[in-house]
This record gives C-alpha cells, structure tokens and sequence, in this order.
C-alpha cells in the first residue's frame, strides 16, 4: 500500500521557519517528482515546489521562490520543505504528492499519489 505522510506543521508567526517531511513507503518513487502543494481555507490547492526523485531538480512557485526549498533524502524515501521567512499569506493545509509520469506538473490532477496534509498557520 502507497502512503505519502506528512508531518512537521504547526503554527508559528511570521518570520519563522518550519520544516515539512514527507515520508513514503509501499512502492519506490525512483523516476516519480514528487511535489508539495498547499490549500488555503476556501481556496483552490496551488502549487509550492516540485523535485525530481532520482535527478533532484526543482522548481517552485514564484510566490515561495527565495524562501521555500525542497529536497529529498532517498535513503530515507523522504521529502522535504524548508519554509522561512514565513508570511501570513502561506497558511494552508500543505500535501505532499508523488506523480509518475515527471512532468513537473503544476496542476495537482497531474499527480498519482496523495498524503493526509499537515497544516501550517503563520500568525501576522
């Protein structure tokens, strides 16, 4: 069985750094990007950052670039998402997702797999 689990929100003010863990386990994500996203309270979910599994590149967001870095440790088959400089403004449920087919896509119907999310509320 897939599972993508998150951990590591909280709420903190802003200014303050946080760092997000996506552990998975139940298939090899070998050639997967495996991407964060976040979803505010009556909002759409939007795109944070993507990192290719196996070749580590990355993109991200112009509203996190400079302040959000992802990474990902494969001997753990874990995902990361150091956020700093946190603004009110990224508050959100944050979800972690494997997609399979590497596009790095931006478009969250392009992702596989899906964790619980883990929220995370900055306080102005």
């Amino acid at each position: 069985q897939v599972q993508l689990v998150e951990s590591g929100g909280g709420l903190v003010q802003a200014g303050d750094s946080l760092r997000l863990s996506c552990v998975t386990s139940g298939r090899t994500f070998s050639g997967y990007a495996m991407g964060w996203f976040r979803q505010a309270l009556g909002k759409e979910r939007e795109f944070v950052a993507v990192i290719g599994w196996s070749a580590g590149n990355t993109y991200y967001a112009d509203s996190v670039k400079g302040r959000f870095t992802i990474s990902r440790d494969t001997a753990k088959n874990t995902v990361y998402l150091q956020m700093n400089s946190l603004k009110a403004e990224d508050t959100a449920v944050y979800y972690c997702a494997a997609e399979m087919s590497r596009t790095y896509g931006r478009d969250w119907n392009d992702y596989d797999y899906w964790g619980q999310g883990t929220q995370v509320t900055v306080s102005s």
